[in-house]
């Protein structure tokens, strides 16, 4: 789970934080390419995004809550899941948390100051720079 900048909330399953970093950075940028297409085609944001390869998948969407808008990325194994089971968690994960969210406060700001040099030296990171 991270926020729309990338900044990760919540996280399981992945073994090194360059992964978690490298993986939340490259969803924030689906996230902000594909909500400003939408906007080109005068549309809603998209809902949810898919992609499936030969063992794995994974699945990208955003809501809202009180404190704002969330991100999810759910990397799976096909041999294990599938994407109406991981869908299936994701809309319970989104009620949940909606449910959970404290009413009626202004949310803060929660990028950290050295927020661009983190993502930038987790892109070079992931791309051998």
């Amino acid at each position: 789970m991270l926020t729309p900048a990338g900044q990760v909330l919540a996280q399981s399953g992945f073994s090194r934080a360059v992964d978690v970093m490298s993986a939340s950075a490259l969803a924030a940028a689906i996230v902000a390419s594909t909500g400003e297409l939408a906007r080109q085609l005068r549309q809603k944001p998209f809902a949810a995004l898919s992609h499936q390869g030969p063992k794995t998948g994974f699945f990208l969407a955003t809501f809202v809550t009180d404190r704002g808008t969330l991100v999810v990325l759910a990397v799976y194994d096909l041999d294990v899941s599938s994407l109406g089971l991981v869908q299936l968690f994701y809309e319970q994960l989104a009620a949940d948390l909606k449910a959970a969210t404290p009413k009626g406060t202004v949310p803060k700001q929660v990028l950290a100051a050295d927020f661009e040099r983190e993502l930038t030296d987790s892109l070079n990171t992931l791309f051998g720079r």
